[in-house]
């Protein structure tokens, strides 16, 4: 029988029945009172949980009887402690006893201890005086939810006195005694006389209607000062407490909050925490509902997949009978070949006997001949040609058939056998996608770093990553191998590229993985590239400064190139004493080295001296400009790509015109020094606004 989904809330662990009564334990779990009251037993026993079966039960005594002893002592030591400073201890090892803002339960258990009980679920024990489990408070929000329920339900009360459980139904309920009777229990338990005949009975639904009304009006009133309302709520006791509770010493330094304010914040909270649990409630409902499609769609596939093995098993089978056939007829045409042989052999030696059998004939009738003339005239013939068949006899009769009577083949399927025996399934189809991992996946600077997750129920032999070209254009593999993680390199700086992987086996390329969009830096950081730099070069250890010991220029090139976007980086000339020109600009990656920078055609520069400068392309020098460096000068380099033009800038103002124009490819970052000369690279900078550019 499926029970509704609450219920197993709403049942005693003990009892196996709907609460009756609850009582709240100050572990929080839930008793019967009626169950409590016999669960509970003299405080002096050891506390053995009933709701457990003799071999479990023993398990746990042995795996915390260590922890107990070790804790008992300095347990009891550290309750009283905090006992005197009234900081309640929320949280115990196996020796727990309850707060000590219940009245009646025993903190720590002293040796007034009357009784004590142990929670039938996690076994902590609390201490008791005379009255035992009746100082339990009473679950009210429990009992409230359980009657809702059972009202629901339309759920029959049983009697609560009923040896066997569950009960028979109840007929009564006791105002006064707040327990339901059946007409059997009520005779032998609550008889309508001497002191219960005062009781009221009601009808058992009525009766709990007026339990919840009186419990109601109860429970507004302080339990300790009569007629004074619960108006506030202990922080640290966490009970509430009435206005003359506040001035008790257990209260006195005590944080307290007004209890309708904590009434709306558990419950805000509660509702909180409520709507998180939902959600994955209802996840794991979609979840299960696509599990349950997933069933039905498995079937489906099951049942093509048995179709499709069978035509398989099925072809198989016609190739092995075609190969059978195949077989009995090359056995036939065998048989048909020593046949014929034979009846050549039986025909060569059949005439070969009747000549001979002639010749001896002939030869008899000779013999006869009593004419010895006319014998003589043929007897050396005779002598001749008898002598003649005989020593040629072996090499015209052989004494061994041409062929054998046996078929000399054997069929070779120990081949085909063990094919059989290994007839096994593969990956039948593509493997599925791959899943991006967003927290893994970066960019920086002009690369991205990719990372993904094999499909889980897939055989992969490989991957593939895509990206676009950074502008939303079509996709173009840059990775393909084993690895889950990727990076790439020498992507355009400021724009968004599009990142997909596919995962595959031998059997085809899967689906692509979900896109994921990873934005490089806007503007470029880079250093000098040694590997790229000509001879005699020195740089610093960061490589963001170059010089040169030899008296020829030699041309460094940055360790990025720029093929889109506007790019803008300065030089600081830091040393600067002698009588020569540096030159700044970009060049080709495979420029001459050994030479000033713009003398072929791969390098596009701005020569300049403590005067004036010059553009240059292809050793072609054009447009002076008025205005020269010195130490501590500054030459920016503006490459404006979406334009395609070159432009120079000395101490932050414009150095002549646009430079050069109609630049399209990719360009290097490049300065030419030699001797005398040391400059700093400073990258990540701004573009000049236009009104600077002006």
């Amino acid at each position: 029988v499926v029970r509704d989904n609450m219920e197993d809330e709403l049942r005693c662990p003990v009892c196996k029945q709907l609460f009756n009564n609850p009582v709240l334990l100050p572990c929080y779990h839930t008793l019967c009172l009626n169950c409590a009251v016999h669960l509970q037993q003299s405080a002096s026993s050891a506390h053995q949980p009933t709701s457990q079966p003799p071999s479990e039960t023993s398990d746990t005594a042995q795996s915390t009887e260590g922890a107990s002893a070790d804790y008992q002592e300095v347990d009891k030591l550290s309750i009283l402690s905090e006992t005197d400073s009234g900081v309640v201890c929320n949280s115990r090892p196996n020796s727990y006893v309850g707060t000590p803002n219940m009245q009646g339960l025993l903190f720590p258990p002293l040796a007034t201890s009357a009784l004590s009980l142990a929670c039938p679920v996690c076994q902590k024990v609390v201490y008791f005086d005379e009255n035992g489990a009746h100082n339990l408070p009473k679950y009210r929000a429990m009992q409230n939810i359980v009657d809702k329920y059972g009202e629901l339900k339309n759920l029959t009360l049983k009697c609560q006195l009923c040896a066997e459980q569950p009960g028979q139904d109840a007929t009564v309920l006791c105002e006064q005694c707040e327990v339901l009777y059946c007409d059997s229990c009520r005779e032998n338990c609550h008889p309508p006389r001497g002191p219960l005949a005062k009781h009221t009975l009601l009808e058992p639904l009525a009766g709990k209607a007026s339990l919840r009304t009186r419990g109601k009006t109860k429970d507004l009133q302080c339990a300790e000062h009569e007629d004074e309302p619960l108006s506030m709520y202990c922080m640290v006791c966490k009970v509430p407490v009435c206005a003359i509770c506040l001035h008790d010493t257990r209260h006195t330094s005590h944080d307290v909050q007004a209890i309708n304010t904590m009434c709306k914040a558990q419950k805000t909270e509660l509702s909180q925490n409520l709507q998180q649990l939902s959600e994955r409630a209802r996840s794991t409902t979609e979840f299960i509902q696509r599990l349950k499609s997933m069933t039905d769609k498995l079937n489906e596939n099951c049942v093509e997949f048995e179709e499709v093995v069978i035509s398989q098993c099925d072809a198989l089978i016609e190739a092995i009978e075609a190969r059978k056939q195949q077989l009995l007829e090359y056995i036939r045409q065998d048989k048909e070949i020593k046949v014929r042989v034979l009846k050549e052999q039986v025909a060569t030696c059949t005439c070969k006997l009747q000549h001979t059998t002639g010749l001896l004939q002939f030869c008899i009738e000779a013999l006869k001949e009593t004419d010895s003339a006319a014998f003589l005239q043929v007897g050396s013939m005779l002598i001749n040609r008898v002598a003649n068949v005989d020593i040629t006899w072996h090499k015209d009769m052989t004494a061994s058939p041409r062929v054998s009577s046996q078929c000399d083949l054997t069929l070779d399927d120990k081949s085909v056998a063990r094919a059989i025996d290994q007839l096994n399934f593969i990956q039948m189809k593509p493997p599925s996608a791959p899943s991006i991992i967003p927290e893994e996946c970066s960019a920086e600077n002009n690369s991205v770093t990719v990372a993904w997750q094999p499909p889980p129920t897939s055989y992969v032999e490989g991957y593939v990553l895509e990206l676009d070209d950074g502008s939303g254009g079509e996709f173009r593999e840059v990775y393909c191998g084993k690895e889950t993680i990727c990076t790439v390199d020498g992507l355009h700086f400021n724009s968004m590229y599009n990142a997909r992987v596919k995962a595959f086996n031998s059997t085809g390329e899967g689906e692509y993985s979900e896109l994921i969009g990873l934005q490089t830096a806007e503007v470029a950081w880079f250093t000098f590239d040694p590997c790229l730099g000509g001879p005699d070069l020195s740089f610093s250890e960061d490589n963001c400064s170059v010089s040169c010991e030899g008296y020829e220029h030699r041309v460094a090139l940055g360790s990025v190139g720029f093929s889109r976007g506007v790019h803008y980086w300065e030089f600081t000339v830091d040393r600067y004493d002698a009588d020569t020109d540096p030159s700044f600009g970009v060049a080709r990656i495979d420029c001459i080295k050994d030479q000033m920078l713009g003398k072929d055609d791969k390098g596009w520069s701005m020569y300049i001296d403590k005067q004036r400068s010059w553009f240059m392309h292809a050793n072609i020098h054009d447009q002076r400009s008025e205005g020269g460096i010195q130490p501590g000068s500054t030459v920016g380099v503006l490459l404006d790509l979406d334009r395609h033009q070159l432009s120079f800038y000395v101490n932050e103002e414009p150095q002549g015109p646009i430079a050069f124009q109609d630049l399209y490819g990719v360009f290097y970052p490049a300065v030419s020094v030699n001797r005398g000369v040391s400059v700093t690279l400073h990258t990540a900078l701004d573009p000049p606004s236009e009104s600077d550019d002006t």
